[in-house]
């Protein structure tokens, strides 16, 4: 059977805080973003409760999180895969 394509929306950021709450990790994404009044680049950072099932990231891993139904209160991503583990 054909796995579906679905069209959802996915960031690649850092966790803030991982393994404190249940199966819940804080995850930061930062972007560039140029100012339009004075042109000049300031960073712009949003954080993000994402839903970790297996409790595997900690802080300072590098994740990618996609959209999913809402899983909670603040709960509206998943933890994909974790693309670098903190040193």
């Amino acid at each position: 059977m054909a796995e579906a394509r679905t069209n959802r929306k996915t960031l690649i950021g850092s966790v803030l805080s991982g393994g404190k709450m249940g199966k819940t990790v804080v995850v930061a994404i930062e972007e560039l973003r140029k100012d339009p009044f004075y042109g000049k680049y300031v960073k712009r950072r949003v954080k993000y409760m994402a839903h970790d099932e297996k409790n595997e990231c900690n802080a300072g891993d590098k994740v990618m999180i996609v959209e999913s139904r809402p899983i909670s209160k603040l709960k509206r991503w998943r933890v994909k895969e974790i693309l670098e583990k903190a040193r």
